[in-house]
């Protein structure tokens, strides 16, 4: 799920640095491809891998299905990890992905000031898909995060194991939504396709 997460906020930004770069795009150089895919890959293990190591704990979700961080400990060791994957992992994915996006609209509103046909559709184009995305990002992961810091602050059985398990299947399947909107919302790609 971090992972996931974490690769929507450098797909935003490097979407971002893309369209609003000076020179064209090299399809034959993978470089910053591989570095997203390491960076995403390197964050989100080190922020999974601290319960292995005694902050916090790994442990049953919801029905006992799934395992996660053990959302129900309320120790100051298991409280204080939740707040950083929560400021960590969610916050700063967020508000990357609102800044990239944002820039974008920005830099894609000056061009089509020049180029009003072509440049106000592009505009559209991708204002809806920048919607689509931060909506489905919300609806995914703010379900979550919320039963997730209720269940660590809130009254101790609050959040029973039967209203944890839609939030937890939202954002475990947020992974299928993100390349489907892609796939229907970027013109290149379906093109491509």
């Amino acid at each position: 799920g971090i992972v996931s997460l974490v690769s929507l906020a450098v797909l935003s930004y490097e979407r971002y640095c893309t369209m609003t770069g000076a020179t064209e795009a090299d399809t034959t150089n993978y470089r910053k491809t591989w570095t997203g895919i390491v960076l995403s890959w390197t964050y989100s293990l080190a922020w999974t891998a601290p319960p292995l190591f005694g902050w916090s704990s790994y442990g049953p979700e919801g029905p006992g299905t799934t395992c996660s961080v053990n959302w129900h400990s309320k120790d100051i060791n298991n409280a204080s990890y939740i707040i950083c994957l929560f400021i960590f992992c969610l916050v700063i994915p967020f508000v990357i992905i609102v800044y990239s996006y944002g820039k974008l609209l920005c830099a894609i509103r000056q061009v089509s000031g020049i180029n009003k046909g072509m440049g106000r559709t592009r505009e559209q184009r991708v204002l809806i898909m920048v919607v689509v995305m931060v909506i489905c990002f919300l609806l995914c992961w703010l379900p979550y995060a919320t039963v997730a810091l209720i269940a660590t602050f809130g009254k101790p059985g609050l959040i029973t194991p039967a209203a944890s398990i839609i939030p937890s299947i939202l954002a475990k399947s947020s992974t299928v939504y993100n390349p489907i909107i892609y796939i229907f919302l970027n013109k290149q790609v379906s093109k491509t396709l």
